[in-house]
């Protein structure tokens, strides 16, 4: 059980739990009620897949100077309760027979808004909540959770989706924010509210933020490694439900089953990253995921109607457990290396940096993919896939075994 006897942990994981399940199910039903119900072009899946993380780019930078500045508790109930009547409006704006591309967008550029403040705000709660000596088991647990809701998640919603419409899906992620907003609001870990400083500055504390990131040469590797990685994944995300859905003519149940074999990956690589990190080291824990990531991402391309589609799926869960690993050990590293009075802007300089490029690799996904057709964009993802390994070979990454804390003193400059 071990942190799970917590009854904040506990809470959290709960309401983790819940999101992450509805969650799952947006993720294939918006790109569902764009492909097949309104018929969206490949450009416009590409920009409504940007739509969803273009927030991080947008508001990054200032939300973890705000987080900051805020209970992270009430931030986190905000977030999921705002999330959660957004998208009911799309099965609303669905039976009043209102419902276009347009507002698939801007639900989901809104819904983004509140992710960024979630995300931030939820791995800034995570150390006050377990103390710095349980962080990875915290991390691990929760990707866990995670993970195990992308297994279950993508099936759930395929055969939902095809029961009672992509549109009305949305509705059961509506319902499961809110659920995740009550468990949330029984923490008792409250923390304390912040200083009020009388000189505060949001330019100058976004800035501190961004010196920190980039004055640490570990944390600057691994931020361009996955700002890099980020940008090829999100234009082959973007690209492959189209490739399942229209090219290949797959049914939603289909697709979810594919997803949903691909996820085990995540979870494997969630029971495993503290043991490989133990076995090996954690600065290749970090680096040695993502060149095993290398030769499997050729693999997803190839996806055929028949066997070949379950082997793409078999590879497709290979880069997610490799992917689970490195960010399980990354995420831990860089909270216990952070003072506490920065843990929300060094999470928001991250999350614009490694999430910034999301957008812009959907965005440039729906462009390839409109221009060469969908399997040609995948292989142009599949051959960037090389470059996110550089800054981490070129870094002390390589060969540092135990990674340096808040509490150590060291010159990393």
């Amino acid at each position: 059980m071990g942190l799970l006897r917590d009854r904040g942990f506990r809470s959290l994981f709960l309401a983790d739990a819940i999101s992450q399940v509805g969650a799952q199910v947006s993720l294939l039903a918006l790109p569902l009620v764009a492909v097949i119900v309104l018929r969206a072009s490949n450009f416009e899946a590409g920009l409504l897949n940007a739509c969803e993380t273009l927030a991080f780019l947008l508001v990054g930078l200032p939300a973890g100077a705000w987080v900051d500045r805020m209970r992270k508790r009430r931030v986190l109930i905000v977030s999921d309760l705002a999330r959660a009547a957004l998208l009911a409006s799309v099965p609303i704006a669905w039976a009043l027979g209102g419902l276009t591309v347009t507002q698939l967008c801007l639900v989901a550029l809104a819904t983004g808004v509140f992710t960024v403040f979630f995300d931030i705000a939820y791995q800034s709660y995570l150390p006050h909540l377990v103390g710095p000596e349980h962080l990875v088991e915290g991390n691990a647990k929760l990707e866990g959770v995670r993970a195990t809701s992308q297994i279950v998640g993508p099936t759930l919603a395929g055969f939902v989706i095809q029961l009672i419409t992509a549109p009305y899906a949305l509705a059961l992620n509506a319902v499961s924010f809110a659920g995740s907003a009550l468990f949330v609001s029984r923490i008792a870990a409250i923390e304390e509210r912040p200083e009020r400083r009388p000189d505060r500055h949001l330019g100058r504390e976004i800035l501190d933020g961004l010196r920190f990131v980039f004055g640490n040469r570990l944390l600057r590797a691994i931020a361009l490694c996955i700002s890099t990685y980020n940008l090829m994944s999100a234009a082959r995300t973007a690209m492959l439900v189209v490739l399942l859905a229209r090219d290949l003519g797959l049914p939603a149940g289909t697709i979810g089953v594919f997803y949903s074999i691909a996820s085990v990956g995540a979870l494997v690589g969630a029971l495993t990253a503290r043991r490989i990190a133990a076995r090996i080291g954690q600065g290749p824990a970090i680096w040695i995921p993502i060149a095993v990531c290398v030769p499997l991402q050729f693999v997803v391309p190839l996806a055929q109607r028949g066997w070949l589609l379950w082997v793409a799926a078999v590879a497709y869960l290979g880069i997610w457990a490799c992917v689970s690993v490195n960010n399980i050990t990354q995420v831990s590293f860089r909270q216990g290396l952070t003072p506490p009075a920065l843990l929300g802007r060094m999470n928001a300089t991250m999350r614009f940096l490694v999430w910034g490029t999301l957008p812009i690799g959907a965005f440039l996904g729906g462009v390839l993919g409109q221009a060469i057709g969908a399997r040609a964009t995948l292989w142009i993802a599949a051959a960037a896939g090389v470059i996110p390994l550089i800054p981490l070979l070129a870094s002390p990454l390589r060969t540092t075994r135990e990674l340096p804390t808040a509490s150590v003193e060291q010159d990393l400059h």
